[in-house]
């Protein structure tokens, strides 16, 4: 039997749900279909998923839902392992926002200038997803503020483990307020992840 389930049944914003249907998804990976409700509900997740399986929609798609729209303070914050994946990352996500005026999305990585991030948060970023260095660089020049941060998403956390980014990862969560909603996905789910989504 075929499956009917669709994008509408999770209760979306019709401003989001009408940006999905332009980047011509029509019905959700198994990853969405799990994943979506259980952070629309407030829920920290652990999900295992390989590149490729729509892992971004599954947490950009909520993360959007969950935005304040009155305040231009950093409210999502995602971790990506490489400046790849953050551009990557950064860019499906303002695609999902197409039709959310105002929703700035900002991705942060080492080998470019650090001015142009500079300016943009300065002029305030909803969303930042980063590599652990630079986010880590910024938190010391005092030009990122997770203080407004309610969503945090450890983005590929296995290869940013074999990368040795655990350090910066606890670092940089110490900077989050401890009440925000924490998401992990991970194509593996080697002892120290499990030991990371627990705590």
């Amino acid at each position: 039997m075929e499956s009917s389930f669709s994008f509408d049944q999770f209760g979306l914003s019709p401003k989001v749900i009408r940006a999905i249907r332009d980047m011509g998804f029509e019905e959700p990976t198994p990853i969405q279909t799990s994943a979506i409700p259980a952070i629309l509900a407030g829920r920290d997740i652990t999900g295992q998923a390989q590149t490729g399986t729509g892992k971004t929609a599954a947490f950009g798609i909520p993360a959007l839902e969950r935005l304040d729209a009155r305040t231009r303070k950093t409210q999502v914050l995602i971790l990506s392992p490489t400046r790849e994946l953050a551009i990557q990352t950064s860019e499906e996500i303002a695609r999902l926002a197409t039709h959310l005026p105002h929703t700035t999305v900002l991705p942060v990585y080492g080998g470019q200038p650090i001015e142009r991030q500079l300016r943009a948060l300065h002029a305030g970023v909803m969303i930042v997803v980063g590599t652990p260095g630079r986010l880590l660089d910024h938190l010391r020049r005092g030009t990122l503020d997770l203080t407004a941060v309610t969503f945090v998403v450890l983005d590929e956390a296995d290869r940013m483990l074999d990368m040795g980014f655990l350090p910066d990862i606890e670092t940089i969560l110490k900077r989050t307020p401890q009440s925000r909603q924490t998401v992990l996905f991970s194509a593996t789910m080697p002892e120290p992840i499990r030991a990371i989504s627990r705590r």
